[in-house]
């Protein structure tokens, strides 16, 4: 048994799982949801309400500026009184109304994205963090799973609208979509890459068991040949996800502000797939030194143990 063989062995049996989880991560319900690729969510002010409301009251603007019958010029300075009884009816009617409005809407707080799919949920207990609340993601539900799956926020807001209403009527960015359109072929190229890099590192993790017990620099070099493979493969598929995270995040960011949509990067998948690439190097170093190691190095922990009692 070859002792310094079992350290790239670890080093791809870690990076295996880290692949997979890379993968399968927010493949149902609550299932390593904090490891998604990217979130676009409602800013804390809720601008993205507030233009649907102010859509939705343009109507009752004339019925509301009748309370109290007042006028911009008589209400700032000859009767307070009336003016705030005004704002008082004024702020209730606009509630009432914006609360029946958030039941009816049903759009959700925040869309991940995974590799697979889509979850989608509500902050819990809300949106706005302060220094003793920190909101958490409450997950209600995922898209199916879908090979080579892209995700288009656009879309999946627009799906939730009721119908009469679409992202215009909220004037959501142009920008976006251009962006989300512009990653679509390198979002379908990682899926393949993290497939191929699965497939690979697999088959290095069957040539790491077999470099246990055989010797031989052949077995090394051939364990080297498909590390440095699947380090490749890990590596062009981190990059580009690396990159789609940021344009879309950036342009979402850029753009979204204004309504009040903001995204964020998905740290624990960049650093899930980063370990699983850089582990592969690790382990494509290990076989070159057991390539290029002294014979008598590879020499079996068994054959040392017989040798030991002559």
């Amino acid at each position: 048994m070859r002792l310094t063989a079992v350290f790239p062995l670890l080093c791809t049996l870690v990076a295996f799982v880290l692949s997979l989880l890379c993968i399968f991560a927010g493949s149902k319900r609550g299932y390593l949801e904090q490891a998604d690729i990217l979130t676009v969510s409602q800013g804390s002010v809720g601008l993205f309400y507030d233009r649907w409301i102010r859509m939705c009251l343009r109507p009752l603007k004339l019925n509301v500026s009748r309370l109290g019958q007042i006028t911009p010029n008589t209400s700032s300075s000859s009767n307070p009184s009336l003016l705030d009884s005004f704002e008082d009816a004024a702020t209730n009617e606009i509630n009432d109304v914006t609360s029946s409005l958030f039941e009816k809407l049903d759009i959700h707080d925040f869309y991940s994205a995974h590799l697979l799919d889509y979850c989608e949920g509500f902050f819990s207990p809300s949106a706005v963090s302060n220094s003793t609340v920190h909101p958490r993601k409450n997950v209600t539900g995922c898209s199916n799973h879908t090979a080579m799956f892209h995700f288009d926020p656009s879309a999946a807001i627009q799906k939730e609208l009721k119908p009469g209403i679409n992202l215009t009527d909220l004037e959501w960015p142009s920008a976006i979509k251009s962006a989300v359109r512009a990653v679509e072929v390198a979002s379908k190229v990682m899926f393949v890459l993290y497939c191929i890099s699965v497939g690979a590192v697999g088959l290095a993790l069957i040539g790491a068991f077999g470099g246990l017990v055989r010797e031989g620099r052949l077995a090394a070099i051939g364990n080297n040949i498909i590390s440095l493979f699947a380090f490749i493969a890990l590596g062009i598929a981190s990059t580009i996800a690396s990159a789609v995270m940021a344009k879309v995040v950036n342009e979402v960011n850029k753009h979204g502000n204004k309504i009040g949509i903001a995204a964020t990067k998905g740290n624990t998948f960049l650093g899930m797939t980063w370990a699983a690439t850089i582990l592969m190097l690790i382990a494509a170093l290990a076989w070159i030194y057991e390539f290029i190691a002294p014979k008598n190095r590879h020499t079996s922990y068994v054959r040392e143990g017989k040798e030991g009692r002559y």
